[in-house]
């Protein structure tokens, strides 16, 4: 006697699948008008595509076509409602299709996120704060496909500035650049917390943009430079064991530096 069981299970994509909203999906594809004139793939199937190709590790459109097509009569139970994906329709997608509605369903989801890792405090002190650490990648690109995206040595690549959230580790908000956009510039794009301390390294030191923080009743902690003129107001008591050297509050001796930065620094 045979027996043959049956899978009565849905697939572990499909189940994904049911986790993003279509509402709120759909919502944001209405409002760029992302399906005007489309006939052969929707937004939606566009989206997924790319989702199952990012979760599957396929390093390129050709691949996730490919492997979509090859299991035909899965693609209704994995969630999509294209029968067939082909390569030029969906790079044509990508390629002229309105960016935006993307950027609005992204901060939808990172949304989402913050607030499963509300609670989620990895930091070895208790802090009410909202804390941020901002910095940038650079990422290469084909020289042949994407000419205005040169950067240096014959090669194209684009710049992603983040802001991460340290409380659960999830961008909260991040930009795409050429490449040879300098981090510090990053800052004008920010709209920034009250109370909340945002972290970065000195390629984000200048006075002016971090100026825009202090006033705005933020916090930030950045390197100095070796180059540094300041003329020290007073000095806090610290504790050499903890590794720190010195607390003082300092006030800034050039003249640009201080006409940009013109309270005091701690």
């Amino acid at each position: 006697m045979i027996i043959i069981f049956m899978n009565q299970d849905k697939y572990i994509f499909s189940q994904i699948v049911d986790l993003v909203s279509d509402y709120e999906l759909n919502k944001c594809i209405e409002k760029y008008d992302g399906n005007k004139r489309v006939k052969n793939l929707s937004c939606r199937d566009q989206f997924l595509s790319l989702m199952f190709g990012q979760l599957t590790n396929l390093n390129s459109l050709r691949g996730i076509v490919l492997c979509l097509n090859a299991h035909p009569n899965s693609l209704y139970h994995l969630g999509f409602k294209t029968k067939k994906f082909t390569l030029s329709t969906l790079s044509r997608a990508n390629q002229f299709r309105d960016w935006r509605m993307w950027q609005d369903f992204t901060n939808h989801l990172i949304g989402i996120a913050r607030g499963l890792y509300v609670d989620d405090n990895d930091f070895s002190i208790e802090l009410k704060n909202s804390v941020y650490a901002l910095d940038s990648t650079i990422i290469d690109l084909c020289l042949a496909t994407f000419k205005w995206a040169y950067f240096e040595l014959q090669k194209s690549a684009v710049k992603i500035h983040t802001q991460l959230d340290l409380n659960g580790n999830i961008p909260s908000y991040f930009l795409i650049t050429k490449a040879k956009v300098h981090d510090v510039n990053f800052l004008y794009h920010i709209t920034f917390e009250k109370e909340a301390i945002y972290i970065m390294d000195r390629g984000y030191l200048h006075f002016k943009r971090l100026h825009i923080i202090h006033k705005q009743h933020a916090y930030f902690i950045v390197r100095s430079k070796q180059s540094l003129s300041f003329k020290r107001i007073y000095s806090r008591p610290v504790n050499k064991k903890t590794g720190l050297r010195c607390d003082q509050v300092i006030i800034l001796n050039h003249f640009y530096s201080h006409k940009d930065y013109p309270d005091k620094l701690r």
